[in-house]
């Protein structure tokens, strides 16, 4: 395994694939940050160079981090399908590369090789492809999901419609719920985050949710993005909860700082299937983010593109609902400024695709990043086109309990009207019913929370 090139006459030497992954990302102050990132543009081309080349079985049998160290690597480990990682394993990073973005390769085609990819090698695909190169390949893939409805249909854009209070207040949660159902927004979820994650207050926003979408006959699903223990011993108690959540990360160690692991999950899911108010089959939501182990000093000296892709391939075990990457949240020390977050964004979702999840995004920032609003409009444009399953919407893009920037429920709208995109078949159904939409478009009486107080 070649780990050396050179350029103009200088000789650029990686110590090892961890190194060569790193410095191959990207520009991301979260690399630079971890003191991993690439020290000039040169060494980042020379690595890029030097990458291309690997074969995809020098990635596996060169571990970044060993299953034998790591329950993630184990769980990625664990799903790879033999047969047809044989079949590509003498492949080249830059041949994979070629073969995603080839006219002559469907999306069928992609979704058949992914089986024999692990997450690394996904993340080392994305490092060598553009920002077009990421939307054009992504929107190759359909991947469908259900749990009371089917989101991910090709032209469609499903919505997460956020609620959030700033006191966990039932009638101000309702209040966001309205105007957001009135403009079409809450196919893949109507997610609330909650200020208490008490059971109690997990199971007062769940029976609050689920009548309100019983009263109005809502085919959607609801959650609430406390931590998975608390939302079990809701469910455990009778709250009617139709998926469970949880945020995930890359490595064990960041895991065990969320206070999960592999086990707990399978229990998660094993009880929604048994308690849980979704039809499934899927009823688990992930949430993740580039940046997330450094945080929790986590991050095992690997680049923040790479443990990313890592919380897909542990994701991917557990066949989830929805997935979504909360790009911007996080803030400047990972990810700087605009270029940096859309960048991010287009890398999560392709990433996200690559392992065959229903991936979506939460396309944000935090008023201390060198971002405005215009920026994330520019992301929903790129992602829209890119065939995102769902991104998340909040009142005017702004979150009161969070206190962040998102997506704002006619921003989706905008979206879908201007791409042609409409919201899910079983939800524009009811969207129909409702008189919020007409072929496709929003009526005169979109927008109206009093909708829902006749």
């Amino acid at each position: 395994m070649n780990l050396k090139t050179t350029h103009l006459n200088e000789t650029y030497q990686f110590g090892s694939l961890k190194e060569l992954f790193a410095k191959a990302n990207e520009e991301k102050s979260g690399d630079r940050l971890a003191g991993v990132a690439a020290e000039s543009v040169q060494e980042r081309i020379a690595a890029k160079t030097v990458l291309s080349d690997i074969l995809l079985k020098d990635i596996r049998e060169n571990p970044l981090l060993s299953p034998e160290e790591d329950e993630v690597s184990r769980v990625i480990e664990g799903e790879m399908n033999e047969s047809v990682y044989e079949a590509v394993k003498q492949w080249s990073v830059a041949e994979l590369r070629e073969h995603i973005l080839s006219t002559d390769t469907s999306g069928e085609d992609i979704k058949r090789i992914s089986r024999g990819l692990n997450s690394e090698m996904i993340a080392a695909v994305a490092k060598l492809m553009s920002n077009l190169d990421l939307v054009h390949a992504a929107n190759k893939l359909e991947i469908l999901t259900k749990c009371n409805i089917t989101i991910g249909q090709k032209g469609t854009l499903a919505s997460r419609l956020q609620p959030n209070h700033p006191t966990d207040s039932v009638e101000g949660m309702l209040a966001s719920l309205r105007e957001g159902l009135s403009y079409g927004s809450g196919d893949a979820v109507i997610g609330i985050n909650p200020v208490e994650e008490s059971v109690e207050s997990v199971k007062r926003m769940l029976h609050a949710t689920k009548d309100f979408m019983n009263e109005w006959e809502i085919p959607s699903q609801n959650c609430v993005l406390a931590h998975v223990n608390a939302q079990m011993k809701a469910m455990e108690q009778g709250a009617p909860a139709d998926m469970i959540f949880q945020s995930i990360a890359g490595t064990e160690r960041a895991n065990k700082s969320f206070g999960i692991n592999a086990e707990l999950l399978r229990e998660a899911n094993a009880l929604a299937k048994t308690m849980g108010t979704g039809t499934g089959p899927q009823r688990l939501y992930f949430e993740t983010g580039q940046g997330s182990e450094l945080s929790a000093e986590a991050h095992e000296g690997i680049d923040q593109l790479t443990l990313e892709s890592r919380n897909y391939g542990f994701a991917r075990h557990y066949d989830p609902f929805i997935v979504n990457t909360v790009v911007g949240f996080i803030g400047p020390e990972y990810l700087y400024n605009t270029k940096q977050v859309i960048r991010a964004g287009l890398e999560d979702h392709f990433m996200g695709k690559m392992h065959l999840l229903p991936m979506g995004v939460d396309i944000c920032y935090t008023n201390h990043m060198k971002a405005d609003q215009n920026d994330m409009e520019d992301l929903g444009v790129l992602l829209s086109t890119a065939g995102v399953n769902f991104v998340i919407a909040t009142p005017m893009g702004d979150d009161c309990m969070l206190n962040y920037q998102s997506m704002s429920f006619h921003d989706i709208a905008t979206l879908r009207e201007t791409f042609g995109h409409r919201p899910s078949p079983e939800y524009e159904t009811w969207l129909e019913k409702m008189g919020i939409m007409e072929n496709g478009r929003l009526t005169a009486a979109a927008g109206d929370p009093t909708i829902f107080l006749k």
